[in-house]
């Protein structure tokens, strides 16, 4: 009787065991969804367009918090989806790329510089001598307008990005959020600095 009653003992210790782990890892799971979906999500950078602030194969988190309770700010590294029309959107791919204008600011690219309400930006978050090229929306010594409840963003590599100045602005809801730490790789770990003009 007492073998019997061990066994049982045993098993039930080991049914509880299975249990508690199974439960563990739901609540994990969980968790993470709810971080993933609400607050915060990884994102690798692929391809050149932010060199040489940010380059291909490195990793980001993007938090989603602060544009529930504001506005993007000009300067913030955004994620956002690719906007209709361009050639991945129909895949869901997404950009990264930084705030330009803000809506009711006034844009021009000209002579390879970039005018912010009539004045040259200030462009210290970049290499010196960057020359920005026009688009097919911001083309060349012409002013443009960011509407209301839209953001016009450009890559940090003007020589080599498809952005704003191609495809315009974009809408609020197609930001997904602020890229705001960098954890790979290890020898750049840290927060993300934001660009101010």
């Amino acid at each position: 009787m007492k073998n019997i009653y061990k066994n049982r003992q045993a098993g039930f210790s080991i049914g509880n065991f299975l249990l508690e782990f199974i439960q563990s890892i739901v609540l994990a799971l969980s968790v993470f969804v709810l971080l993933y979906l609400f607050i915060a999500q990884p994102n690798e950078v692929k391809g050149s367009s932010m060199y040489p602030n940010f380059v291909d194969k490195e990793y980001l988190l993007t938090e989603k918090i602060s544009y529930r309770f504001g506005d993007p700010k000009r300067g913030d590294v955004v994620i956002f989806k690719a906007p209709a029309g361009e050639p991945c959107a129909v895949d869901g791919c997404e950009y990264i790329k930084r705030i330009i204008g803000i809506p009711g600011d006034k844009v021009m690219v000209k002579e390879g510089d970039v005018y912010l309400n009539g004045e040259k930006l200030d462009q210290s978050f970049l290499p010196e001598m960057v020359y920005s090229s026009p688009g097919d929306f911001c083309t060349e010594g012409v002013e443009v307008e960011v509407p209301e409840g839209q953001y016009l963003c450009f890559g940090d590599n003007r020589p080599n990005s498809r952005d704003g100045r191609e495809f315009g602005p974009i809408n609020k809801d197609l930001i997904i959020g602020k890229a705001f730490f960098r954890y790979w790789p290890v020898e750049k770990i840290g927060l993300i600095p934001k660009a101010s003009f």
